[in-house]
């Protein structure tokens, strides 16, 4: 993992707090991180993002992706990405 995402994902978690989620960045045993976002007002609602490069046609453009592998939104825009994970984990009623 290079520094690079790692500066991504605590740019996201700057977003994400202002949304008020609760999201932290965890580095994994194998030294992998992912950003672990929670809704305080759901909790049962929680996501964990990651960032890394595209593979082709620009492996140096850089996204978010969801857990279940789909990306998400380009690196470069934190707040964007912040506001899809915001959309998908709001509460009935937020």
């Amino acid at each position: 993992m290079g520094e690079d995402d790692f500066g991504h994902l605590e740019r996201l978690v700057s977003e994400l707090d202002s949304h008020g989620l609760h999201a932290r960045v965890v580095r994994t045993q194998s030294g992998r991180a992912f950003v672990r976002v929670i809704n305080p007002n759901a909790t049962s609602l929680a996501e964990n993002v990651t960032c890394r490069a595209q593979a082709a046609p620009n492996p140096r453009d850089w996204y978010y992706w969801w857990s279940w592998g789909e990306r998400m939104h380009t690196a470069h825009d934190p707040a964007g990405a912040a506001t899809k994970v915001a959309r998908v984990l709001a509460a009935v009623g937020e």
